[in-house]
């Protein structure tokens, strides 16, 4: 089995492998200060409730854009898993060169997308990820990452509308039925849903140009089924995309060694 852990700014994606099949995947909240036993006993509980109760781990890999949290992930692993886990950052082999000024600087998250989508597709691609920041990177047809461009996240722009604007409140993530509201509530989730619509295909069709052509787009990411439905130039969501994309990885490093 091989457990694949994604810490984001908001949330940490868990998921567990059985060679290529998935056997779960879980969604929990990203605590900054949690310790090694709170996330043995959270693993433990989710484990269990998903009728997982003995783990034959070969390997854990780990993508996280939370540094503090690297000591508790690190003791996790040794104490109560073990096993010693990869983590995806420099010096992993990612089997796609990285074509940017400063490959450190590029978010572990965002390669392991880049370098699922390529996986899947074999083509030049751009991956839109859903997630605290909305991200766009493109891969080229030779399997390349070439860079792409970093938009606040629908969820914290949303927060600052809502911290900023004393009579504007909380309203669920849906598409209105008109873009102009007959009400607050409707006018906000018209500004969330549509806006953010807007910047994505905004930002495809400026890409696009910048390209010469027009190359596949997948998206992922939580609030990826709210949004992409209201924009033009997304072809795929992948919830997965992730997740695969850390299995992949983890078969490029393994000690056994290739794919």
């Amino acid at each position: 089995m091989l457990l694949a852990i994604d810490v984001g700014n908001t949330n940490t994606v868990i998921g567990l492998f059985d060679g290529e099949q998935r056997l779960g995947t879980w969604r929990i909240r990203t605590i900054r200060d949690a310790t090694a036993d709170e996330y043995g006993v959270i693993l433990h509980n989710l484990f269990t409730t998903g009728g997982i109760h003995e783990l034959k781990l070969e390997g854990v890999i780990i993508s996280s854009v939370v540094p503090q949290l690297g000591v508790a992930l690190e003791e996790l692993c040794r104490d109560y898993l073990k096993t010693a886990p990869l983590f995806v950052g420099p010096g992993i082999k990612t089997g796609m060169p990285i074509r940017y000024d400063n490959p450190r600087e590029v978010g572990a998250d965002r390669i392991v997308n880049a370098v699922a989508a390529y996986e899947k597709f074999r083509e030049a691609l751009i991956a839109v990820d859903f997630g605290t920041a909305t991200t766009f990177d493109y891969v080229n047809r030779a399997g390349e990452y070439e860079g792409g461009c970093i938009a606040p996240g629908v969820k914290v722009a949303s927060e600052a509308l809502f911290n900023q604007a004393a009579k504007l409140f909380r309203v669920e993530f849906a598409a209105p039925s008109r873009v102009i509201a007959k009400d607050t509530g409707s006018a906000i989730q018209s500004g969330i849903v549509y806006g953010y619509a807007s910047l994505v295909d905004g930002m495809l069709t400026r890409m696009f140009a910048e390209l010469g052509f027009r190359p596949k787009v997948i998206a992922t990411g939580g609030l990826a089924r709210v949004i992409v439905p209201e924009t033009k130039h997304v072809d795929e969501i992948d919830d997965d995309l992730t997740m695969q994309g850390l299995r992949i990885l983890y078969r490029r490093n393994r000690p056994t060694g290739g794919e």
